[in-house]
């Protein structure tokens, strides 16, 4: 990534704080880590730097975490119009697809491996194992 463009991004957003390290990420409230070069890199940011706009925080449940990286991905795509980034759709499916996947995993019921639904306070339930059904 070049170090202009980081530059301008920081004169962009001088309530954010852009840090190096050793992978993309958002660190709620200010912090936006600029990851290592990489194919991507400034679609890569242009999402964490989508976090940070939406003001994204904490998601209560798994879904809302999904919620919130659609989210990032639809201002990141704002962003890279503005910021004469290309917006590569395929990267952003293989993104999401990494959380779906993830959530895929984890809603499966250990015990029988039917989709278990999440509660609001965050706690997995198998309505079979749990005699829902």
């Amino acid at each position: 990534m070049k170090v202009q463009f980081l530059d301008k991004l920081r004169v962009d957003f001088p309530e954010l704080k852009f840090i190096l390290g050793k992978k993309f990420a958002f660190r709620p409230p200010k912090t936006v880590v600029v990851g290592p070069e990489e194919a991507n890199d400034s679609l890569l940011l242009m999402h964490e730097l989508g976090h940070a706009l939406c003001h994204h925080r904490n998601f209560g449940t798994d879904a809302e975490r999904i919620k919130m990286e659609r989210e990032a991905w639809e201002k990141a795509r704002e962003l890279c119009v503005a910021y004469e980034v290309s917006y590569d759709e395929e990267t952003v499916e293989a993104e999401l697809d990494t959380y779906r996947d993830w959530l895929d995993k984890k809603s499966r019921c250990p015990d029988c491996g039917l989709t278990r639904f999440q509660a609001p306070d965050g706690t997995y339930h198998c309505p079979q194992c749990e005699n829902f059904l």
